[in-house]
């Protein structure tokens, strides 16, 4: 199976860059399924349902979010609705929406997206890692289980967690890769029992930018600690940020794994299919 994932879309330039650029990136990868997180859509806040509608109808399979998931009040009433819209798992329960999702992909497969979230230098939510133990328990993974791969999106601060998620799951899970922080790393491996990893997709978004909000008052606020204007996103031309994963059908245990990166100020980064 052929994964793509695509890190945080940040802004009016991230939202426009994808809707442009993910249908021929999705053929151009023969992409099986394609993850995006959404949760920065609507100026670096949230996400709309009409911003969720557009980014399915360009080719998104799922769609996770994170800390900025209950931003634009609207898609509290929506998510329910929307089973491809996920929030982190670990969210009381009770908290609308779900924290995973099933989807079905060419060739009759099943593939099983999991968005969850840290809690180093986060909001104080549930433990992560028995969230996503328990909804493993459900699931069997290979050409005989249950579903024929499982993504991980971690939503975190602390590029510790996010490895210590990788780990623990290594093995059980086809692909561990993190989001919130905007910058992808050049970590992206198989580890020892057949886990892919990437400790930070990156976003799509302006890169000209402090992790996509314009300079000058994001800048500011490391000079004066007062509040002043309210941070919006840059507008220029953005990169598409993420990463590839091929799996083995057999096992859903990944065979290849490597960065995307198209367009804006990032040097360019292509899978060959």
């Amino acid at each position: 199976m052929r994964i793509l994932f695509l890190g945080d879309v940040v802004g009016r330039s991230g939202r426009d860059a994808l809707t442009a650029e993910l249908p021929g990136l999705r053929a151009r990868l023969k992409a099986d399924l394609v993850v995006v997180n959404a949760e920065n859509a609507s100026h670096g806040f949230g996400v709309s349902p009409d911003m969720v509608r557009a980014f399915l109808a360009a080719g998104a399979d799922v769609l996770t979010l994170g800390n900025h998931s209950w931003d634009r009040k609207e898609i509290i009433g929506f998510i329910d609705g929307e089973p491809r819209l996920i929030r982190p798992l670990n969210y009381p329960p009770g908290t609308p929406g779900r924290g995973a999702t099933v989807v079905e992909v060419p060739g009759g497969r099943k593939a099983l997206v999991i968005n969850a979230m840290g809690r180093l230098f986060m909001e104080p939510l549930d433990d992560p890692f028995r969230a996503v133990q328990a909804e493993l328990a459900k699931h069997t993974l290979g050409a005989g289980g249950t579903v024929q791969a499982i993504l991980i999106d971690i939503h975190a601060e602390a590029t510790s967690e996010k490895m210590a998620m990788a780990h623990s799951f290594d093995g059980r899970v086809s692909l561990v890769v993190g989001t919130h922080t905007h910058v992808p790393s050049a970590d992206h491996r198989i580890l020892e029992n057949g886990t892919a990893y990437m400790t930070d997709a990156g976003m799509c978004g302006d890169y000209d930018s402090v992790i996509g909000m314009q300079k000058g008052g994001a800048a500011l606020r490391f000079w004066k600690k007062v509040p002043g204007e309210k941070l919006a996103p840059a507008e220029g031309p953005a990169s598409l940020s993420g990463v590839f994963v091929e799996t083995d059908d057999a096992t859903g245990l990944a065979r290849r794994v490597e960065p995307v990166r198209l367009g804006g100020l990032l040097a360019p980064a292509m899978p060959a299919v």
